[in-house]
């Protein structure tokens, strides 16, 4: 894995008495997989960082959806043609890192950039889903999100219900009421399941997700969701749909449609959903809750986990793509940068500054529900179970749990059924991906 070489690189230009603005400015590519106006954001954030200096030119580069971004950096890699920076989603943190004398990590990189970066800035919710087993940053974080419940208060009202319940418990009374007194025809629904209802309810939950502190400890990690009280939550939401108080939506974000037009009365998603549902929400008074937990299994509900993606150095640069990458990150992660993503985007500020900036600026009390992601995320220090999920196969492995979570909402299997033949073949592909690269 190359390392920088910032002292011996200064000293040579001196000597040399050339300047990297003499030369030209330093092109950084930079490739992501943000469309539309998130992508004419991150063309805007890239644009303000080259204007606010003379030595480098960050080229950001849209290449698809987050798989074909992945999968195109891998090629560019091996033909020798990668970018200096690429945006890969979560899921793909485990491959990244596996990726022998691939990457350079964030850490070195800062470190050895002379610059004055605070790993301890960042929030460790967010931050410790891209660490290593020693609190490293492997890479950047840069859009963030995590699970939180959207509320239709018009229906609730109707059915006569003041408060969102905090817990599952509570949750399914509350339900019950909406779809008895016929306010709305079906009382929850939810994008994602396998992010949500699983990963998130293990860690909300601090129930182990796989062995190995869900994958951070090694590559011998293994599922274990069929052996701990998810079996329990799966069933519940089966039993649920029987009655209306639950309706599987999709795999995705199908889900949504449901919520905006008043179907069901709840719907749990992403963070960064919240432009969609206040620009889909105009017919009716909508509210933003955390994520319910189970008080049968915790008293006080731990941190969610987060989704999105961050940003990872790829090898094989000079020593002035590298610098200039380095003054890049540092110029994203300050606190008026990461507040006005944050605020543009619905995703997470990685940087506490951040969060207490958007305060000063009245941006919580403006926007209700812009906050509830935050305070989910920075309540409690994480632990082993809610840091988050280092497993390989991932994208696989979320696969075949959503095509698990299909049968038994369907009512083809038990919720113990499928999820055991979730983790069989899960398990599988974690082993898979350990033998490939143990």
């Amino acid at each position: 894995m190359p390392r920088l070489h910032v002292g011996a690189l200064t000293l040579g230009m001196a000597a040399a008495g050339l300047s990297l603005s003499a030369q030209g400015a330093t092109e950084i590519a930079w490739w992501h997989a943000m469309g539309g106006e998130l992508g004419n954001k991150v063309d805007e954030i890239a644009a303000d960082f080259n204007a606010s200096q003379d030595d480098y030119v960050v080229k950001p580069s849209f290449r698809g959806n987050y798989s074909e971004t992945m999968t195109g950096a891998i090629a560019a890699f091996r033909a020798g043609e990668a970018p200096a920076i690429v945006q890969i989603y979560e899921v793909g943190t485990a491959t990244m890192m596996n990726a022998e004398g691939a990457i350079v990590p964030v850490h070195e990189l800062m470190s050895e950039s002379g610059l004055d970066f605070d790993p301890d800035a960042f929030l460790p919710a967010v931050t410790g889903y891209y660490t290593d087993a020693n609190g490293q940053m492997l890479s950047m974080p840069f859009n963030s999100s995590t699970p939180v419940v959207y509320v239709n208060r018009d229906i609730l009202a109707e059915a006569g219900v003041d408060e969102v319940p905090t817990t599952w418990q509570g949750l399914g009374e509350t339900l019950g009421r909406i779809v008895d007194s016929g306010a709305a025809e079906c009382g929850m629904t939810t994008t994602w399941p396998s992010w949500i209802q699983l990963e998130n309810f293990s860690a909300r939950n601090d129930l182990p997700f796989a062995t190995e502190q869900n994958g951070f400890g090694g590559l011998g990690a293994r599922l274990t969701i069929n052996d701990t009280a998810a079996v329990d939550h799966i069933q519940r939401l089966a039993d649920w749909q029987q009655d209306g108080r639950f309706d599987y939506g999709g795999r995705f974000d199908e889900a949504a449609p449901a919520f905006y037009t008043g179907r069901c009365a709840m719907l749990m998603a992403s963070s960064a959903s919240l432009a969609g549902v206040r620009a889909n929400a105009e017919d009716f008074d909508f509210s933003v809750a955390p994520l319910p937990y189970d008080d049968a299994l915790i008293d006080t509900p731990q941190n969610s986990i987060i989704g999105g993606a961050s940003l990872w150095v790829l090898s094989g640069k000079s020593d002035e793509v590298y610098q200039g990458v380095a003054r890049f990150f540092d110029y994203l992660s300050s606190a008026e940068v990461q507040a006005d993503w944050h605020q543009f985007s619905g995703y997470l500020p990685i940087t506490q500054a951040a969060y207490e900036l958007g305060q000063q600026q009245g941006f919580y009390e403006q926007n209700p529900g812009s906050a509830v992601a935050i305070e989910q995320m920075t309540g409690v220090t994480p632990t082993a179970n809610s840091k988050g999920l280092r497993l390989g196969n991932m994208p696989q492995i979320r696969d075949v749990i959503e095509e698990q979570l299909e049968r038994i909402f369907n009512g083809d299997v038990s919720a113990q059924e499928g999820l055991d033949e979730a983790v069989r073949r899960g398990n599988e592909l974690l082993q898979r991906f350990q033998q490939a690269n143990g």
